[in-house]
C-alpha cells in the first residue's frame, strides 16, 4: 500500500516539476516497483512546432529521464546511476497524442548486478531503446539511452 501511494506521488511530481511539465510530456503511470512507467504526450500548441507537428525537443525531453530513474529506484542506494548518452531516430511526424512504455524487469537488474560483480572496473553501461508511438502503434521515434552504473561513488562521471 505504502509503495502505491509513493508511486503516485512520485507521478504527480514529475507532472508538477517545472523542468518535466514545459516537456508537454505527463507521467500516466509508475509501478510500485518502478518496473514499468507510461508516459503520454498529448499534441497541442505547446508540444507543437513551426510547421504544426510535435516538436522534436519535446519528443525526447518526454521521454528523458526515466531509464536512469527507474534504473536508480530499481537497484537502491549502493549504487550510482547516470545518463551516459543518448539518441533519437525520428521516423514520423508526430500530429496526434503519443505514448511511451518504458519496462525494467527484474533480470535486466540482475544482469546489472552480475555484470557489476564480474568486471574489473565496478562500472558498466546498459543500453536501452523507447519507442514514441501513436495509438495505432505506429512508430514516431525511437530513444537509445545509455545508462552509467558503479558501485563506487568515486567514478561516477
Amino acid at each position: 500500500m505504502l509503495d502505491a501511494l509513493r508511486s503516485r506521488l512520485y507521478r504527480l511530481g514529475f507532472n508538477l516539476f517545472p523542468a518535466y511539465r514545459r516537456t508537454g510530456g505527463r507521467v500516466t503511470y509508475i509501478a510500485s516497483d518502478w518496473s514499468e512507467v507510461r508516459v503520454k504526450l498529448p499534441h497541442s500548441w505547446l508540444t507543437r512546432n513551426y510547421v504544426g507537428t510535435t516538436f522534436g525537443g519535446s519528443m525526447y525531453a518526454a521521454l528523458d529521464p526515466f531509464h536512469m530513474m527507474m534504473m536508480l529506484k530499481r537497484l537502491g542506494n549502493d549504487y550510482v546511476v547516470w545518463d551516459k548518452e543518448a539518441e533519437i531516430r525520428f521516423k514520423k511526424p508526430g500530429r496526434e497524442t503519443l505514448y511511451a512504455r518504458f519496462t525494467m524487469s527484474d533480470a535486466e537488474i540482475a544482469a546489472v548486478k552480475a555484470d557489476l560483480e564480474a568486471t574489473d572496473t565496478d562500472a558498466v553501461d546498459r543500453h536501452y531503446t523507447v519507442d514514441l508511438i501513436d495509438a495505432d502503434g505506429t512508430v514516431h521515434a525511437t530513444v537509445r539511452k545509455t545508462v552509467y552504473v558503479t558501485t563506487d561513488t568515486a567514478k561516477a562521471p
